[in-house]
C-alpha cells in the first residue's frame, strides 16, 4: 500500500542497522506479530531511538494526528538526560467517544497491552518548530480544548517497558490508540486536584489519582512536546492532540479484559479489547 507523505517523518542520517530495526518494528505491527525481544541492538541514546521512530513514521500507512507524552523512569533520567518521552498517535487509531459509551480497541496478542487514563489537549493553531520557552499563559492560549480520555498502550513486544525508554521511543512510544472523551469546560480555571480519574479493570479498581499526579501537570507535558518538536524540526498542525501522561498509572489488560475509566463529573466510559489484526 502506498505510504502518504507525512510531515512528521523527520529522517535523520540513519545507519543501516537502525533502519533495519525500524523495518522490523513496523513489520511486526503491520502483521500483528509478537516479537520475543527487541529486533536488533537496543539503542543506547534517545537520539538513536527517535531516529528509529522517525524512520518508522515514514513507513507507516497513516498520518500522525497526535502525540503521547510519557515519563522516563527515574532510574534512566540521569543517563538519558530526559524526564519525558514522546511517540506518535496515528489518525486511524484515534476515536472520539461519548460519555457512558463502550469502545472496543485492538491490542497485540502475545505483546504488551495496557489502558491509561489521560488528560488530552488539542491545539488551537499550528505550532511551528522553535526554541521558544512558553509560559503557562502562552500554552493555555494554544489549547483549543481539554478532554478526558484514555491511551491504549500496546506493542508487539511483551517486554517493551522492561527494556526501557529507548525501546519505548523506538516502538512508536508504545502507543496503539487514543480515545478522546468529553471536553472539560473552563479547564484552565480548575485546580489539578479537581480533575480526578479512576480506572477499573474487570470490576477491580486499579488506579485512582488526579491531574496533579502528572509531573508538573498537563501543561508541563505539553511544554515538553513543543520543546522536543522544536529541536527535531517537527511542525504541530492545528488540531494536533497531546496525550499528557498516565494519570493513574499503566494498567495491564488482555483481549478478554474490560476497563472502566471514570472522570467523575466530566464523564466515564468503558473499553473492551480484541486482538489486533494484520493491516491490509
Amino acid at each position: 500500500m502506498p505510504v502518504p507523505e507525512n510531515p512528521y517523518a523527520v529522517i535523520d542520517d540513519l545507519s543501516p542497522e537502525l533502519d533495519a530495526i525500524s523495518g522490523r518494528l513496523v513489520a511486526a505491527r503491520v502483521n500483528a506479530d509478537a516479537l520475543p525481544d527487541f529486533p536488533g541492538q537496543l539503542p543506547e541514546t534517545l537520539k538513536d531511538a527517535y531516529a528509529i521512530q522517525a524512520a518508522s513514521i515514514s513507513r507507516w500507512p497513516d498520518e500522525v494526528a497526535g502525540w503521547k507524552v510519557g515519563l522516563v523512569p527515574a532510574a534512566y533520567r540521569e543517563r538519558l538526560a530526559a524526564e519525558r518521552l514522546a511517540g506518535p498517535i496515528f489518525q486511524n487509531a484515534i476515536f472520539r467517544i461519548d460519555a457512558d459509551s463502550t469502545t472496543t480497541m485492538p491490542i497485540y496478542r502475545g505483546g504488551f497491552a495496557a489502558v491509561e487514563a489521560e488528560f488530552l489537549l488539542s491545539l488551537a493553531t499550528t505550532v511551528a518548530p522553535s526554541s521558544r520557552d512558553y509560559s503557562d499563559e502562552e500554552l493555555i492560549e494554544l489549547v483549543a480544548a481539554f478532554h478526558v480520555g484514555a491511551e491504549i498502550a500496546s506493542s508487539p513486544m511483551a517486554a517493551v517497558n522492561e527494556l526501557g525508554p529507548c525501546c519505548v521511543v523506538s516502538d512508536f512510544g508504545n502507543n496503539a490508540g487514543l480515545l478522546v472523551g468529553p471536553s472539560v469546560p473552563n479547564w484552565s480555571s480548575l485546580s489539578l486536584e479537581s480533575l480526578t480519574a479512576e480506572v477499573s479493570v474487570d470490576n477491580e479498581v486499579v488506579g485512582t489519582a488526579s491531574a496533579n499526579a502528572i509531573e508538573g501537570g498537563p501543561l508541563q507535558a505539553m511544554r515538553f512536546l513543543l520543546q522536543l518538536c522544536g529541536k527535531r524540526g517537527i511542525e504541530l498542525p492545528e488540531g494536533t492532540l497531546i496525550s499528557t501522561g498516565a494519570a493513574t498509572g499503566i494498567h495491564d489488560v488482555q483481549t478478554d479484559s474490560k476497563a472502566f475509566v471514570d472522570f467523575g463529573l466530566f464523564g466515564s466510559f468503558s473499553v473492551a479489547f480484541e486482538s489486533m489484526t494484520a493491516k491490509q
